[in-house]
């Protein structure tokens, strides 16, 4: 004869556990402070493909930066801004357009104004009208060749 198991009562799922994650802190690293930062840069750009023409040049000696940027405006004028900052002034601009091509003369000429009103045009209301009726006897018989 064949032994007989019973069947479990329940099924519970099985409980694995993960790993904990350490966290590892890195000692901080100190940063070098420069007592008197310098920089300096510049770029110009002049498309002609676009019409796209701009340019800025900007430098830093120590807490002054001075610069100057300019471009075309859609107008067609060339606006430059010059600039400063510091830590006593704060930020300081001074803008300036200037046309790229002189602007031509415009003769003055001194003439009358004419002002012409717009002629009224007198048209009669149509009328409707009558279609004529077609009036044609229908063939008494047809018959075919």
């Amino acid at each position: 004869a064949i032994p007989r198991l019973a069947a479990p009562l329940a099924y519970a799922p099985r409980v694995v556990a993960a790993p904990v994650a350490k966290a590892v802190v890195a000692a901080p690293v100190a940063a070098e402070y420069d007592p008197n930062p310098q920089y300096s840069f510049g770029y110009d750009v002049q498309d002609a493909l676009t019409g796209d023409s701009k340019s800025q040049v900007e430098s830093r000696n120590g807490d002054l930066v001075q610069g100057s940027y300019s471009l075309v405006d859609p107008d067609g004028t060339r606006r430059t801004v010059d600039y400063t900052a510091d830590a006593l002034n704060g930020f300081n601009a001074v803008v300036r357009r200037e046309p790229l091509v002189a602007a031509p003369a415009v003769a003055k000429i001194a003439a009358p104004v004419a002002v012409a009103s717009a002629p009224v045009a007198r048209v009669a209301a149509a009328l409707p009208a009558a279609a004529p009726i077609a009036r044609v006897a229908a063939p008494i018989a047809y018959s075919a060749p």
